[in-house]
């Protein structure tokens, strides 16, 4: 695979329309052609405990951030005609479905790849779990930012470009 556009996202809590950051890479013909990251006020807003801990951005971070269809709105252009590529996909996929639903936008059913299965079936037992940090290194792709929406994005093209 040689055109896609990695996406991640970080929620604010524990519903999956609360994006609050947003990181994409595109790539085309094997290359990293352009890099996006944007904080998003969250739907609903507010922030719990445990995301905090994970990706460290509070109601501050985010309290004057644009709302998702104006981010999406750079963003589209960017990705168009690409395939998404996603560690876990199924999160990131969920993510964006719900929070096209939350702002009752027409979703246009992109195609996502999933980095975490494609780990677990090029790699299998030999890496002693298929976390992100861990299939990056896997892949001599050094992660030093895990869960800043923009670097576990450049980790995610990185492995896709190695093994998918």
């Amino acid at each position: 695979m040689t055109d896609f556009a990695a996406i991640d996202f970080e929620t604010a809590n524990e519903c999956p329309s609360s994006v609050c950051s947003v990181g994409i890479v595109v790539v085309r013909g094997g290359k990293i052609i352009d890099r996006f990251y944007s904080l998003i006020h969250p739907e609903p807003d507010y922030y719990q405990w445990f995301c905090m801990r994970v990706h460290g951005l509070c109601s501050e971070d985010t309290d004057d951030a644009p709302v998702f269809p104006y981010v999406w709105e750079k963003i589209e252009p960017l990705i168009e005609g690409l395939p998404l590529v996603a560690h876990n996909a199924r999160f990131d996929e969920g993510c964006l479905k719900a929070v096209f639903q939350v702002y009752q936008m027409d979703y246009p059913d992109y195609e996502f790849y999933d980095t975490l299965w494609a780990s677990r079936r090029h790699f299998g037992y030999s890496l002693p779990n298929h976390r992100l940090p861990t299939v990056a290194a896997a892949c001599d792709y050094d992660l030093t930012s895990h869960h800043h929406a923009l670097a576990d994005a450049e980790a995610c093209a990185a492995i896709a470009l190695r093994i998918l």
